[in-house]
């Protein structure tokens, strides 16, 4: 299962890589982005995860004593929630820039802006 999720996320941050290098549209390269950072995110998760342990929640089903050989690392998953957080920021950044520079240049094709001030 963990290979699976980690090769999916190398596929998806390949994708990403992909569209952001040979698309010239801004939103196609937001969109790619948004693909990398996903793949990274799966790879993050599939990273803490390990087979026959459970989700790090200490009830009946987890006695306190066996927790550390019973349950999975929450580190992983903790640092993926704050990656979305920020993805989400940056994402709104990147649509905030792009809409900026085609209400100032009309075109989203980042070859026809060229200048560093617009």
């Amino acid at each position: 299962m963990a290979q699976i999720a980690m090769t999916t996320g190398f596929i998806l941050i390949l994708v990403g890589l992909y569209g952001a290098l040979t698309n010239r549209n801004l939103l196609r390269m937001i969109v790619s982005f948004t693909i990398a950072h996903s793949g990274v995110n799966l790879v993050l998760v599939a990273s803490g995860y390990l087979n026959g342990r459970t989700a790090p929640i200490l009830d009946q089903a987890v006695p306190l004593a066996e927790a550390a050989e019973r349950i999975i690392d929450p580190l992983p998953q903790a640092l993926v929630l704050t990656a979305i957080v920020i993805g989400v920021g940056v994402t709104a950044l990147m649509l905030a820039y792009a809409y900026r520079i085609y209400v100032t240049k009309g075109t989203l094709d980042i070859g026809k802006c060229r200048e560093l001030k617009w």
